[in-house]
């Protein structure tokens, strides 16, 4: 694994990025901690359990997700931000520039935008001028839209392009090399067998030199092909294609299950690196 630093975290182990939807739709946990109180106790249960960061998001960016306006997107994790900055590091999942000033703010620290800084004009700058790191994310479209555009001649070297332009984009706005953090967007405008041609050639992305972020966590490609319906019972599967992606050098698992995930990262640590 590349030795990496990024949002003060050492990249030379695998981190866990625990999921943390303050949001009545998402796919997979839509209700269960849209109350301020519930998602904080959540957000504490995921850090003792050894998450490393915790990824907040007010608007659900599932396939179909319909849109909500930045004030009730902000009015939902504010709360939740304010009560854990000081306990963890914060990443705020939003495409919304001012979502992401409201949320850098209240002590969050990374920025994770689904759209690569390309939904809101005024995404780019601010992000740049806080100086924060950031996730840039390939998608195509909008959550409303993604399934429709998931057509490609080879879906690895097409979203590595599409991916390659995202990141030359944010730097161009001043986004600093060392502050991005990429992201294939599996099941982000992928379809199936899509997303696995994408796991097979996470080394590639790797190769970029930025830390990767993969979120493979309750998706329905592991449904599909684990032969599982229900979302919250795709643990086993998630788990076998994130140590996948671990294996060829991916630095972030973005997560549901953190327990889970943290026992079985360390016991791939102490299969792949012996001491």
């Amino acid at each position: 694994m590349n030795k990496l630093q990024w949002a003060g975290l050492d990249l030379s182990t695998p981190k866990v990025m625990g999921i943390l939807n303050v949001t009545p739709d998402s796919f997979s946990d839509g209700g269960r901690f849209v109350d301020a109180e519930a998602a904080i106790a959540r957000g504490r249960e995921m850090l003792a359990a050894g998450a490393d960061i915790l990824d907040v998001g007010g608007e659900s960016t599932r396939p179909g997700a319909a849109v909500i306006s930045t004030d009730e997107e902000t009015a939902r994790i504010l709360p939740v931000l304010q009560a854990l900055a000081g306990e963890a590091v914060i990443s705020v999942d939003t495409r919304n520039g001012a979502t992401m000033a409201a949320a850098l703010e209240a002590g969050a620290r990374i920025i994770n935008d689904v759209s690569g800084l390309r939904h809101d004009p005024k995404a780019a700058a601010l992000v740049a001028a806080a100086n924060c790191p950031v996730v840039l994310m390939h998608m195509r479209g909008s959550p409303m839209t993604m399934n429709c555009q998931a057509h490609y001649v080879d879906v690895a070297r097409d979203v590595m392009a599409e991916l390659v332009a995202i990141r030359d984009a944010a730097e161009a706005a001043g986004v600093k090399p060392t502050n991005i953090a990429l992201d294939p967007g599996l099941g982000f405008a992928k379809m199936g067998a899509q997303n696995l041609a994408l796991l097979r050639e996470t080394w590639a992305f790797v190769a970029l030199g930025h830390p990767l972020v993969i979120g493979v966590s309750r998706k329905r490609f592991v449904g599909e092909f684990g032969e599982e319906p229900e979302a919250a019972k795709r643990f086993p599967g998630s788990l076998a294609a994130g140590l996948y992606a671990l294996n060829q050098g991916a630095h972030i698992l973005r997560v549901h299950d953190v327990a889970e995930t943290v026992q079985g990262v360390k016991m791939w640590q102490q299969l792949t690196n012996p001491s």
